[in-house]
């Protein structure tokens, strides 16, 4: 395998979920993630083949890059995942909200007891 190649591959990957990330709210993660996991078994593969010395000699400026889209891709996914629980709290609350009308809710019925 070439080890140059599969790099490419998850560089482009990697850069193309960053993008989608922020700009495409159908983005299929799910899909993107089985990309990453069947170049990671290639990339594991390939290095297996190679020493270390190799390894950093023939591609460090390869890893090194991929390295800083990666950082930048984590952002990307940690950005989205706190939007995602942000609104899953928003939804949370509003839904406790159209529930509860103060009746029968406990604090209600304490604060009510209180001022008796």
């Amino acid at each position: 395998m070439n080890l140059s190649a599969i790099l490419s591959r998850i560089e482009e990957t990697v850069e193309a979920e960053t993008a989608a990330i922020r700009t495409d709210i159908r983005f299929d993660i799910k899909g993107s993630n089985a990309r990453k996991s069947r170049y990671l078994y290639e990339l594991n593969k390939a290095i297996s083949s190679l020493g270390a010395a190799t390894l950093q000699a023939q591609h460090y400026d390869d890893i090194k890059r991929l390295r800083e889209k990666l950082a930048l891709n984590e952002r990307a996914i940690l950005a989205h995942l706190n939007a995602v629980n942000e609104v899953a709290e928003l939804m949370q609350d509003a839904i406790q909200r159209a529930e509860a009308d103060g009746t029968y809710s406990a604090s209600e019925f304490g604060h009510m007891a209180s001022t008796q």
